[in-house]
């Protein structure tokens, strides 16, 4: 047993997995998980879908029930925010002042939304959606309908607020840098694709264009200005564009910070007995032979299981596939890869890609004859194979990945 206890910076889906992985590989020590905000560890996908919609609680979210951490011994504090640490030392302060040593710390730490630098970004009805609270307070004013919402960000979050913003019965706007939604993780044509059932379904998008100011009356949003001088009217403004890794405590301490805590592929830091994981960690990835971050929840789980089994000594690698989920609409999609490397290449499909009332398709997405990313739209239990393609590194035909008679497994 460790002398002093593990110490977790960070609790949600990251730390509160490392934590329940670190008791089921055999740790009995003192286990502390520590985080910033006044709730048990919960899931983040709900808060742009389910729980945004009112179709799930609160409750459904959590990763564990509020009785799990006493009763395996994990100290939660929750409301407490790792402030510093000494890596030499070995001693980690928290914002009560409470210091404590460690054996081993795992920054998990995750990312804060990016915000507004706009005249007019701290009027009332501008919102951000990271955290349980922020989007139970989005839900109350979406909940009764007949809202006009201006979405800031045509990534992740902004379009799949638009969309169940939209299935409450609001009027929607989204405004967006790119021409096309999602192209820098998708590519132009399955973002087209995202984009046109947007459009069918009565939302209005803005591309190419950016908001300069966001306008008010009496202290609340009004609408927003657009760089081409259009005014769009609006009861409430949703900014969503883009997240950024909370790693100043870990550049405080001296450790490798580039996009991210960098790590090896054990999620081991520049400092010993100091590993990072999560959204907030740049890690080496094994199977694309370079360093990746990802703000997934599934790789949240992989790296948590990932540095526990580190923190233990075990063999432990992250060399789980990124993989992410999205519900839109009629479209159910699930995606496997890291787009970067797939980037400037056209997909190769397999099924109905074209046709609006029947998207029913697998994409594969190749770099040197080999599968790094596919994904799959209305079509389920796929998963596995394209995770195995993309593993193997086997070169592959094209002809073969569109042939919907081709196995996935025999290629």
């Amino acid at each position: 047993m460790a002398e002093n206890p593990i110490v977790i910076a960070g609790a949600g889906l990251t730390g509160a997995t490392a934590a329940e992985a670190l008791r089921a590989g055999g740790y009995s020590g003192e286990l502390v998980l520590a985080g910033t905000e006044d709730q048990h560890p919960y899931i983040r996908p709900p808060l742009s879908k389910d729980f945004l919609a009112g179709r799930e609680d609160a409750q459904a979210a959590l990763v564990q029930p509020p009785g799990w951490y006493a009763e395996h011994g994990v100290r939660l504090l929750r409301g407490t925010t790792v402030e510093s640490f000494d890596p030499g030392a070995r001693t980690v302060t928290f914002s009560d002042a409470i210091t404590l040593r460690y054996s081993e710390l795992l920054l998990a730490t995750g990312a804060s939304p990016r915000r507004l630098q706009l005249p007019g970004a701290e009027l009332e009805g501008v919102h951000y959606l990271r955290t349980l609270g922020e989007s139970e307070s989005l839900h109350t004013v979406l909940a009764a309908g007949s809202q006009r919402l201006v979405v800031l960000g045509m990534g992740w979050i902004g379009m799949e607020v638009a969309a169940t913003a939209r299935q409450l019965g609001n009027e929607v706007t989204l405004v967006g840098r790119g021409e096309i939604p999602l192209a820098s993780a998708l590519g132009g044509t399955i973002g087209s694709i995202f984009a046109d059932t947007h459009r069918r379904e009565g939302v209005l998008l803005r591309t190419g264009r950016r908001p300069v100011e966001i306008l008010g009356e009496a202290g609340k949003v009004s609408g927003v200005l657009l760089d081409d001088g259009e005014r769009v009217p609006a009861d409430l403004v949703l900014a969503a564009i883009g997240a950024v890794p909370n790693t100043a405590v870990a550049e405080a301490a001296g450790l490798a910070v580039s996009d991210g805590i960098t790590t090896d592929q054990q999620l081991r830091t520049s400092a010993e007995h100091v590993f990072a994981a999560g959204d907030v960690a740049r890690a080496f990835h094994p199977v694309y032979g370079a360093p990746l971050r990802s703000e997934h929840w599934a790789n949240a789980i992989a790296q948590g299981k990932t540095a526990a089994a580190a923190m233990l000594g075990q063999d432990a690698s992250n060399d789980d596939i990124p993989y992410f989920y999205t519900d839109q609409f009629g479209i159910g999609m699930e995606y496997s890869g890291y787009f970067p490397w797939a980037a400037e290449t056209e997909p190769v499909f397999r099924g109905s890609y074209q046709d609006p009332d029947k998207l029913e398709f697998i994409a594969f997405w190749l770099r040197n004859g080999k599968v790094v990313a596919g994904m799959n739209v209305n079509i389920w239990d796929v998963q596995e194979p394209i995770q195995d393609l993309i593993r193997s590194g086997r070169t592959v035909a094209a002809a073969d990945l569109s042939n919907p008679d081709k196995e996935l497994t025999s290629l």
